[in-house]
Order: C-alpha cells, then structure tokens, then sequence
C-alpha cells in the first residue's frame, strides 16, 4: 500500500521499488534493455513537441521520468548510485555552471550565457578521461544533430568561419567536389561535406537544421496521406494513380 502523504517524485520512486520486487516484467529489466524503450520514448516526446501537443508531452514527459527513476533504481540495487545522487548531482551542475545567477559573474545576453557554459565544463573535463570539448556529443546521436552540436561547441571556442559569406563560398566549393568526384565512394564523402557545410551555415542563419527538417517531414507525411485517402476513397490503388493525378491531390494539400 502506497502511503498517500508521499511527494510525488516519492511515489513514483515507491511504485517502481515495488514493481522491481513483484511485476515478472520489471524484474527482469536491465539498464540494456531499457536502452532502446527510452530512445523511443524520446523521440515519441520529441514527435508531441513538433506537434505543438502538450497533452501528448505531459505524457511523454511521465514517461521519461519513469525511466530516469528506473535507471535510478537499478543503479541503487548495486550500491552505485542513487536517485538522490542523481537530483544532488543535476542540482549542483545547475548552480555552478550559472555564475552569473549563483555569483559574481556578468552577461549582457544568452549568447555569452552558453560561453561560460562550455568553458565551465571544458574545466570541469581536464581532468577526466573526456578532456574534449566535444566528448559531450554521442557519437550515437543522429548525424544532423550531431554536427550541429559539434560546429556549436567548437564555436564557443573561437573555432568557426569569421562571417557568414564564407560558409556559403564553402558551401559552393563543397557541391563543386561533389559534382566532380568519380566513384561512389568519393561522392558519398563530397555529400558529407557539403551537409556538414550546409548544417554550418544553418547554424549561422539561426535555424536548427533537425527541426527544420523534421517540420518539413511532417508536412510531406500529411500531405502524401492526404493522396493515399484520395485514392481510397476512389477505390483506387494508389500504385493505379498517374503522376498527374497524384500531383493533382498533392496540390489539394497544401491548399487544405
């Protein structure tokens, strides 16, 4: 029995000791086998987000706050860590990579906030074994993401083109390469480099690529739908369409 004077965040850490002790499914879970549940309950919070779906986020936020408390759990089960270690930790990072908040130090604009941020934790990785500034980007993070944090971080050190008109030289430069390379294998590298380019040049545009792009998905998703309702409602296959008909529909959504 759940005792009701719990805080909510003790609750939530009650209810998963127990289904540790008493549900067949919780007690066999392992931090690997949470692994991919979580990455898709990220992205199931990510899909709410583009979908300005805040019902749909306070869902998906409950369930990530499962899985932060599951990890918790099985990390205290071996005398690892705890949740509380976990809160203390987060809490402490806060205030002492926010000086200009919990000190002396001063900023004029969000700009500088995330300077201090990454110079603050270059410090703090000298020394570990990440010494860094980019051994905070996954390598597992999707590729877009990924060169985008990174072209952020290294920036943040003086490490990025001096004005904007450069990057779109680059830009230039790179589809040139592309268009000359002979084998696949050549063009397949002469692509990456003119995406990491075009990711760079987002960047200074002030547009985040992934959402950029995620929003355009969504709306291809919507729209190509609204073809295949179209030809259901024909009663037509929609491999039976023509180009034409097909482009006819699309038209009609975006319109819609």
């Amino acid at each position: 029995m759940i005792h009701p004077d719990l805080t909510r965040i003790d609750r939530l850490r009650t209810i998963v000791t127990e289904l540790r002790e008493k549900c067949p499914w919780d007690k066999v879970q392992t931090k690997e086998s949470l692994r991919h549940l979580t990455i898709e309950e990220t992205y199931e919070l990510a899909d709410s987000i583009l979908q300005n779906d805040y019902e749909g986020m306070k869902g998906e936020l409950g369930d990530l706050l499962l899985h932060v408390v599951f990890y918790a759990r099985l990390a205290e089960e071996q005398g690892i860590f705890s949740l509380d270690d976990v809160l203390d930790t987060v809490n402490e990072k806060l205030v002492r990579r926010h000086p200009h908040v919990y000190g002396d130090v001063s900023v004029e604009n969000a700009e500088q906030v995330k300077e201090n941020w990454e110079q603050i934790k270059a410090r703090e990785k000298a020394g570990s074994a990440q010494k860094s500034a980019l051994s905070g980007v996954p390598l597992s993070m999707p590729g877009l993401i990924q060169a985008y944090r990174m072209q952020e971080k290294a920036a943040q050190f003086g490490f990025d083109w001096p004005e904007v008109s450069l990057v779109l030289d680059k830009m230039k430069e790179e589809w040139t390469e592309f268009e000359e390379a002979e084998t696949p294998q050549d063009r397949e590298a002469e692509m990456g480099d003119y995406f990491f380019t075009l990711v760079n040049y987002c960047r200074w545009m002030g547009i985040n690529p992934d959402d950029a792009l995620a929003r355009t998905n969504l709306k291809f998703r919507k729209r190509f739908q609204h073809v295949e309702s179209q030809a259901e409602a024909a009663g037509r296959p929609l491999k039976d369409l023509s180009l034409e008909e097909m482009e006819a529909h699309w038209q009609d959504a975006k319109k819609l």
